[in-house]
C-alpha cells in the first residue's frame, strides 16, 4: 500500500521524462541546489569508524523546520548506504509504522524520503537515518590516513575533510553553506585511540566490547562543511590564550617535538585576531592537527583545524626560515577563517572569495603585526603578481562567479578567489585608511555573525562605518571629481572589481604639468570593461602620494609643478598595470640607473613586473624591459632582484626547451656575467630573512644548473653535510640519487622530505624520473598527496618535461580517481605539465588530448587556462625571440 501511494503521487505530480531515481521512480526534485522549504536546526550524530575493517557506521537525528507543507524531505548523500529512514514528530513518535523508502539520485548527490503523512508548515519534526560506508580512499569525506613509525609499523587513523561539498560523504545532511545548524556529536572508538571534534569533550562512556563513546558539547550554529571529527592515536601540546581559549597542537607521536612552534604562533595570532576583530573567539577551544594524508594546505573546521604536516610542523633543527614563514602564514590564514568563513559565511560558493580572499589578506596583516621579523611584506607583491598573471588571460573569471555543481565549486578555490581577492582588499584598505577598513569589517562580522552574507553586505558595512571616518579624507581625494564631498558609492566602485574579470591597464602620457590618464583591459578580448580605480602616484618633486579615482575611460590630472618623472601605483597598492609613454619609460629607466633608491623596493619590483607583463601583452618591446633591469647590478634588495632574475630564468627555460642553441648559450652567458657579483657574495647557509634565503636558493641553484664552476665545487664539498641548497647537485650522480631516496624514506620531517623530493626530481636521468613518477602513483614510499607536486617538479625539469606529460596522458583515469575533477590536485597536474610547451605542435597535442576526454573535462575552466598558457608562450617567442637574440649579441659583444 505504501509503495502504491508513492507511485500514485509521482504519476500525478511528475510527468514522464523527469529525473529518475536509481530504482526507476521519478525523483521529486530536479535542481542541483536543495529546496528551501525544509531547514535543518540541530544534528544529533553518532559515528563509529572501524579502523580494522576500514568502514564506518552511523546514525543521525536531524531536527528540521518545515516552511511549506510537503510529503518530501530532500537532502544530500553521496556513496552512503542508507539502512533506515524514519520521520518523527516533535515528541519523537514515528509518523508512520512503515519503513520509509529512500530514493537516490546520484548525479545530484541527493536522496529523498517520502512521508505518507504531510509535514505541516510551522511544526517541528525529526528525520532519523542509519547509514554506513567504507572510509574513503581519497582526501574528501570521512577518509583513512596512514603513517609509519620509526620502527616501520603502519598505523591508521580516520579524518574528515568536507569543504566544499563532501559532508554528504560522511552523513546524510543539508550540505549547503546557508543551512547552518547546531551539531551534537558522539564518536565510538577503541581504547588505544582518541576522538576529536569541533567542540570540547563532555564525557566518555564505556559501552562494552572494548569500545568507548566520546560525547562532545553542542556546537555553535555552523555550516555543514565546517563539521569535523577524527579518530587517531596522536599526541598534543597545549596552551591558553589571555582570554581563556585552550589551544592544542596534535601530531603523530614521533613528531610531537615539531608541534611547539605552531602552538606559540597559534596563541599569539589568536590574541591578535580577537583584538583586531573586537569579537572574542566563540568556542572554548581550538585544535590544530597535522594529518599525514591531506591534499590542500589546511582546512578551517571550526574548533578543529586540519593541516598538511608541512603546514603545521616545524623542526628547529631541520626546518628552514622559509618553512617557518609558511607554517606561520597558514596558521594565520586558518585562524582568520574562524571569523571570516566560520562566524560569517558566504551565502553561496559564488562568493567564496569572501572567505578565502579575506583569510589570504589577513595572513599578511596578522604577520606584519605579530611577527614583523619575518618581513611578510616582502612576499605580498608576489601574491598580486601571481593574481595578475592569471587574471590577464582570457580564461580568467570574475571574483564572484557562477558555480552550481561540485566540480564548478571546487574550481572556485583558485588564484582569483585567494590572491586577487586579497589584492583588491589591500587596495580597498589603502583607499579607506586602515582604521576605516578595520571598523567596516568589524561591523560586517557583528551584523552577520552565525549567519550568511553576500558581496554587497560587505560593501554596505564598509560604507556605513567609513562614511564618517573617511569623509574628509575622501573629499580630499575627490577634490577634482564630480561628486566631491557627496556620498561615496563604494558598492558601485567595488562591483567593477568583483563582477567583471581581468586586470586594468592604465596608460600615462605626460605633457608639461598635464598627466593624460586612460584605462583599458590587458589581454582580455571582445569586452569593454570600465573599472573605478583608486590611483596613487609619486613624482620627482613629491615624496608623498597624490590620490585620485579614475571612473572614466580617460582623465587629465594637473601636477603642481614640472617634474622629471612620475611613478603611478605607489608601492603597488593598486591592482592594475601601468604603461607609460616612451618619455615616461625613459625617465624611469634613467632614474633606476642613476639613483634607484629614489623609489621604494616595492615600486622597483612593480616596475619590473609591469614592464615584462607588457612585453607579454605585446605593448612594450623586450629590449625596453631588458634595458630597464640593467640597473640590477646595483640593486641590494632581494625582492626586485628576485623579480628580475625570475623573468630571465623563465625566458631561459622557455628557449632552452625549444633547443634554440645560440640564444640559450648567450642568455646563460649573460646571466652568469651579469649576476656574478650576486652569485659570488651568497653565503652557503640558512642565515638571514626568508627573502635572503629565497634569493640565495634561486641564485645558487641557477648558477649550479648553468655549470658555474665555483658553485659546483662548493656544492660538492658541502653535499655530505646536506646544506639544503646543494641537494640538487648531489642528486645528479647515481649514488647521490640513491642516497637521497633512502633518506627520503626514513626522514620523520615532512619539510625535509619535500627538499629531498625536489632534488630527486631534478635528475637528468629520465629512468630515475620515471621511477619517481611511478613511486608517486603507487603511494607507498611517496604519498599520493605529493603526486601532483611531484608531476609538476618533473615537468619543470627539461629532461622530464615530455615524460611528465606522457605520464599524465597514460594514467589520466587513475589520476582522476585520486584527485576529483576541479580539485587543486588535478588543476596543478594539468597546468603544471603543459606550462612550458611553446610550439604549435605541442598545442595541437594538448588540445587533441583534452578533446579525447571532453565528456570528463568539458566544464573545467583549467583546460582553457592550460591551453591559453601554451598559446601565450608561442606568441611570446614569435614576438620576442629575434629581439632577444639581437639584444644579447649586442651586450655580449
Amino acid at each position: 500500500m505504501h509503495l502504491l501511494l508513492v507511485i500514485l503521487f509521482f504519476l500525478e505530480a511528475h510527468p514522464a521524462g523527469d529525473n529518475l531515481a536509481t530504482n526507476g521512480l521519478p525523483f521529486p526534485w530536479s535542481k542541483v541546489r536543495l529546496p528551501n522549504y525544509i531547514v535543518p536546526v540541530h544534528y544529533h550524530l553518532l559515528i563509529h569508524p572501524n579502523l580494522t575493517t576500514l568502514r564506518f557506521n552511523g546514525s543521525v537525528k536531524i531536527e528540521i523546520d518545515v516552511k511549506n507543507n510537503t510529503n518530501w524531505v530532500v537532502l544530500h548523500s553521496k556513496n552512503l548506504k542508507i539502512f533506515t529512514a524514519t520521520v518523527l514528530d516533535e515528541h519523537e513518535a514515528h509518523l508512520s509504522d512503515k519503513v520509509l523508502s529512500v530514493l537516490e539520485y546520484p548525479s545530484h548527490e541527493q536522496i529523498a524520503i517520502f512521508s505518507p503523512k504531510i509535514l505541516t508548515s510551522g511544526e517541528k519534526y525529526f528525520l532519523y537515518l542509519e547509514f554506513g560506508a567504507p572510509l574513503s580512499d581519497g582526501f574528501y569525506g570521512f577518509y583513512k590516513s596512514t603513517y609509519k613509525t620509526k620502527a616501520g609499523e603502519t598505523r591508521i587513523l580516520a579524518s574528515t575533510h568536507f569543504e566544499p561539498t563532501s559532508a554528504r560523504m560522511a552523513l546524510p545532511c543539508f550540505d549547503e553553506p546557508i543551512f547552518k545548524a547546531n551539531y551534537t556529536v558522539r564518536i565510538r572508538r577503541g581504547p588505544s585511540h582518541i576522538a576529536l571534534s569541533n567542540m570540547p569533550l563532555e564525557q566518555t562512556v564505556e559501552i562494552g566490547n572494548g569500545l568507548f563513546e566520546d560525547q562532545f558539547e553542542v556546537s555553535v550554529k555552523m555550516s555543514s562543511y565546517l563539521l569535523a571529527f577524527i579518530v587517531c592515536d596522536f599526541r598534543s601540546v597545549s596552551g591558553m590564550t589571555a582570554t581563556g581559549i585552550n589551544i592544542s597542537i596534535y601530531a603523530v607521536p614521533e613528531k610531537w617535538h615539531q608541534t611547539h612552534y605552531a602552538l606559540e604562533a597559534a596563541l599569539r595570532l589568536m590574541e591578535f585576531y580577537e583584538q583586531y576583530f573586537n569579537i572574542l573567539y566563540p568556542l572554548p577551544k581550538l585544535d590544530l592537527i597535522a594529518i599525514p594524508d591531506f591534499q590542500s594546505g589546511a582546512m578551517e573546521n571550526w574548533g578543529l583545524t586540519t593541516y598538511r604536516e608541512t603546514s603545521l610542523l616545524y623542526d628547529p633543527d631541520i626546518s628552514s626560515a622559509s618553512d617557518k614563514l609558511w607554517v606561520t602564514m597558514v596558521i594565520g590564514h586558518e585562524l582568520a577563517h574562524q571569523w571570516f568563513g566560520n562566524l560569517v559565511t558566504m551565502e553561496w560558493w559564488n562568493d567564496i572569495w569572501l572567505n578565502e580572499g579575506f583569510a589570504r589578506y589577513m595572513e599578511f596583516v596578522s604577520l606584519e603585526a605579530v611577527y614583523p621579523e619575518l618581513k611578510v611584506e616582502d612576499h605580498f607583491l608576489d601574491t598580486c603578481f601571481g593574481a595578475i598573471g592569471r587574471d590577464s588571460l582570457n580564461s580568467s573569471r570574475p571574483i564572484s562567479s557562477l558555480a552550481e555543481n561540485p566540480t564548478q565549486i571546487k574550481e572556485m578555490f583558485d588564484t582569483v578567489s585567494y590572491d586577487k581577492g586579497a589584492c583588491i582588499l589591500h587596495m580597498l584598505r589603502n583607499f579607506l585608511t586602515n582604521e576605516g577598513f578595520q571598523n567596516g569589517i568589524i561591523r560586517y562580522l557583528r551584523r552577520f555573525r552565525y549567519s550568511n552574507a553576500r558581496n554587497e553586505d560587505l560593501w554596505d558595512s564598509l560604507i556605513k562605518v567609513c562614511h564618517f571616518i573617511c569623509c574628509l579624507f575622501l573629499s580630499y581625494i575627490y577634490n577634482s571629481y564630480r561628486f566631491a564631498g557627496e556620498h561615496i558609492d563604494l558598492k558601485k566602485i567595488m562591483y567593477t572589481w568583483t563582477i567583471q574579470k581581468g586586470i586594468p591597464l592604465i596608460t600615462v602620457k605626460r605633457q608639461g604639468r598635464k598627466l593624460y590618464i586612460g584605462q583599458e583591459q590587458i589581454q582580455i578580448i571582445f569586452h569593454s570593461y570600465l573599472w573605478h580605480i583608486p590611483l596613487a602616484y609619486k613624482t620627482s618633486h613629491s615624496d608623498h602620494e597624490v590620490k585620485h579615482i579614475l571612473t572614466t575611460k580617460s582623465d587629465v590630472l594637473t601636477l603642481d609643478e614640472e617634474v622629471d618623472w612620475v611613478k603611478l601605483n605607489s608601492d603597488m597598492n593598486g591592482y592594475y598595470i601601468v604603461h607609460y609613454d616612451e618619455e615616461g619609460w625613459n625617465a624611469l629607466t634613467e632614474l633606476l640607473s642613476a639613483n634607484h633608491t629614489a623609489l621604494s623596493f616595492k615600486d622597483r619590483a612593480s616596475l619590473i613586473h609591469n614592464a615584462f607583463q607588457l612585453v607579454t601583452a605585446g605593448r612594450l618591446s623586450l629590449n625596453r624591459a631588458l634595458d630597464l633591469i640593467g640597473y640590477l647590478k646595483s640593486e641590494t634588495h632581494n625582492v626586485p632582484l628576485l623579480q628580475g632574475l625570475g623573468y630571465l630564468q623563465s625566458f631561459y627555460k622557455l628557449i632552452d626547451k625549444r633547443n634554440i642553441a645560440d640564444v640559450t648559450h648567450n642568455l646563460k652567458t649573460y646571466i652568469l656575467q651579469y649576476f656574478r657579483d650576486v652569485i659570488d657574495k651568497q653565503s652557503w647557509s640558512d642565515d638571514g630573512m626568508v627573502s635572503d634565503r629565497r634569493l640565495r636558493e634561486e641564485v645558487l641553484s641557477l648558477a649550479c644548473d648553468f655549470d658555474y664552476p665555483p658553485c659546483l665545487e662548493k656544492a660538492k664539498q658541502l653535499y655530505n653535510i646536506f646544506i639544503s641548497t646543494v641537494y640538487m647537485v648531489g642528486a645528479q650522480d647515481d649514488s647521490g640519487w640513491a642516497y637521497l631516496l633512502e633518506k627520503y624514506g626514513v626522514s620523520m620531517c615532512e619539510t625535509e622530505k619535500s627538499k629531498f623530493l625536489s632534488a630527486l626530481a631534478s635528475s637528468k636521468d629520465s629512468e630515475k624520473l620515471s621511477r619517481l613518477l611511478h613511486l608517486g602513483m603507487d603511494g607507498t614510499l611517496i604519498k599520493t598527496q605529493n603526486l601532483p607536486s611531484l608531476i609538476y617538479m618533473v615537468a619543470r625539469n627539461p629532461v622530464g618535461h615530455f615524460l611528465a606529460w606522457d605520464f599524465v596522458k597514460k594514467h589520466w583515469n587513475e589520476l582522476v580517481e585520486k584527485f576529483p575533477l576541479g580539485s587543486f590536485g588535478i588543476r596543478n597536474i594539468i597546468v603544471g605539465t603543459v606550462t612550458q610547451f611553446s610550439s604549435t605542435e605541442e598545442l595541437r597535442e594538448v588540445e587533441d588530448f583534452f578533446k579525447s576526454i571532453t565528456e570528463q573535462v568539458s566544464e573545467l575552466r583549467v583546460i582553457q587556462v592550460a591551453t591559453e598558457n601554451v598559446e601565450k608562450n608561442i606568441m611570446w617567442l614569435s614576438r620576442n625571440l629575434e629581439t632577444m637574440r639581437t639584444w644579447l649579441q649586442q651586450r655580449l659583444n
